[in-house]
Order: structure tokens, then C-alpha cells, then sequence
């Protein structure tokens, strides 16, 4: 575990992983603790994974002022870990929310990104959104589970902004509703800043026009992984996405949802390992 302080005087958490080159991890959520993430389906055994607690989660301390809590706010903080791990570029993967902290990064600092990976990331920076209908045409590809009526009941709840959801409509954001990931799903409790997570995409947090325009000077490739399941975001919108990097290329997992390294952690670890290992 590194411990380091951001320019804001804020004590963050950094966790260590596996062996091999240092890969930076930004968790999702949004403000979720990291420890979800686990090994990313056993990633660690290509590469060290330097795990971010972002500010107000897991390890890491709550800023004094909550309107740090925005996502173009913590960029600083993702930069004062690179110097403190003494990284002149580094290798960064983003899940989820963590994509777009990731995304803004990269536009920011582009010089030090070697390589950027995108796990199942909607891509909000550049301008696009995951709407209910997507969400809702992803959930129709399940209606074979046995489970779909009782948890499409509850999704729709979901969709509709209610706070009465049953849990079960996590089991869309799974390839496979088992016992690996109700247990998953089941250990969300309790990881998530709320208070955090409402300020994290706050008026001004994104500026599309230029993100976009600052993408357009990242020369490092970027992989942006889609999960075929996934609603948020789908794979189309992701190849959209990619389009706004001039080295962006797309990998659609199949049978994969919203934690592809869950769903098919043998397909997930090749593409990611096989990907930050080129040169």
C-alpha cells in the first residue's frame, strides 16, 4: 500500500498488486472503494497494479471541500500519483465511471500516458450518454434467463429513478447471474460514497468540446473494451467513442456485461495483457 498526499493537502490510498510493469487502476462506480476490483480477473499475474482509493473511499481520507469530489477536480489526483510512483508515462486503465477520470487525464497530460484502457466506460467527456433505451435494449438480450421477469421489474424501477429497487436488478450488469456474481454484487454494500458519487458528475465537471479537441493530440493507443451485454455503455456506443482517439481500437467481449473480468476472466486478461504489451 502507497500512501501520498494530493495538491489539495487530501491523503489518498494507492493498493499494490501482482508483478510485472506498473498498470494504474481508477475505480468506477462512481465512488466506489476499489477493492471491486479485485485482480481484474488475474491481470496481476502480467502486470503490478497500483490501485487508486479515490478521495472519500476505501483508505483514502475526504477532502475538506466536498466540491473535490468532481471528476475533472481529481485528475490532480491521479497526476500526483504518477510522481509519486516516479512515472515519467504511465499505462492507465479506467472501469466504468473511472473511464471518464481517466479520459480527462489523458486529454490533460496526454504527454504521460504510454497506454490508456477503457473497461466498460460510458463515454460522458466526449459528450455521450447511455440512455434508458440503451439500457433497456441491452436487458432484452437476457429475456432467456429464467430470471429476467422479477429482475426486469425492478431494472425498470431503477430506469425510473425510484428508491425501492430489489437488489435483483443487478444481475443485468453480469454475463452470468451466479453465485460469483451475487457475491460480487452483495459486496457493493457499503463501498460507495453517496455524497461523493452525487458531486462526481456536478455542472462543469465535463467540457466535450474540448476533451474532444485535446483527444486529438493523444498519440498513445487506447483500447476501449465493451462488454456485449452491457447497457451502459453498449457496444456501438463505444465504437463511437473511439473515434474520438487517434489510436483507438475496440474490443467487444462476448457474453460479457458491465465486469467483463468476472464474466470470462480468461478473455479479458489475454486482450488486456496482449494490448498493454505491445509496443
Amino acid at each position: 500500500m502507497i500512501t501520498f498526499c494530493a495538491p489539495d493537502g487530501t491523503g489518498l490510498v494507492c493498493h499494490v498488486r501482482g508483478s510485472g510493469p506498473p498498470l494504474v487502476c481508477l475505480p468506477g462506480g462512481p465512488m466506489r472503494a476499489s477493492e471491486y476490483l479485485e485482480d481484474l480477473g488475474g491481470l496481476t499475474d502480467h502486470r503490478t497494479l497500483h490501485v487508486l482509493d479515490l478521495r472519500g473511499t476505501g483508505k483514502s481520507a475526504a477532502p475538506a471541500d466536498p466540491a473535490t469530489y468532481r471528476c475533472d477536480r481529481q485528475v490532480d489526483d491521479v497526476e500526483a500519483l504518477r510522481v509519486r510512483l516516479g512515472l515519467e508515462r504511465m499505462d492507465l486503465l479506467g472501469h466504468s465511471a473511472g473511464g471518464n477520470l481517466a479520459t480527462l487525464y489523458a486529454a490533460r497530460y496526454p504527454e504521460r500516458i504510454g497506454r490508456l484502457v477503457l473497461i466498460t466506460s460510458t463515454p460522458r467527456p466526449l459528450g455521450l450518454e447511455a440512455t434508458p433505451d440503451d439500457r433497456r435494449a441491452a436487458a432484452a438480450l437476457r429475456r432467456h434467463e429464467e430470471w429476467f421477469g422479477p429482475a426486469y421489474a425492478e431494472f425498470e424501477k431503477l430506469l425510473a429513478g425510484r428508491d425501492d429497487a430489489e437488489y435483483l436488478y443487478e444481475a443485468f450488469f453480469y454475463g452470468r447471474w451466479d453465485a460469483r456474481a451475487r457475491a460480487h454484487a452483495a459486496g457493493a454494500e457499503g463501498q460507495f460514497n453517496e455524497e461523493a458519487a452525487g458531486r462526481y458528475a456536478a455542472e462543469g465537471a465535463f467540457d466535450p468540446p474540448a476533451t474532444r479537441a485535446a483527444l486529438a493530440r493523444l498519440t498513445a493507443p487506447v483500447l476501449l473494451l465493451a462488454g456485449e451485454l452491457d447497457g451502459g455503455p453498449r457496444p456501438e456506443l463505444v465504437h463511437h467513442a473511439a473515434g474520438f482517439f487517434p489510436r483507438g481500437q475496440v474490443v467487444v467481449q462476448p457474453g460479457a456485461a458491465h465486469f467483463p473480468w468476472l464474466d470470462d476472466a480468461g478473455f479479458f486478461t489475454a486482450r488486456v495483457a496482449e494490448f498493454l504489451a505491445a509496443r
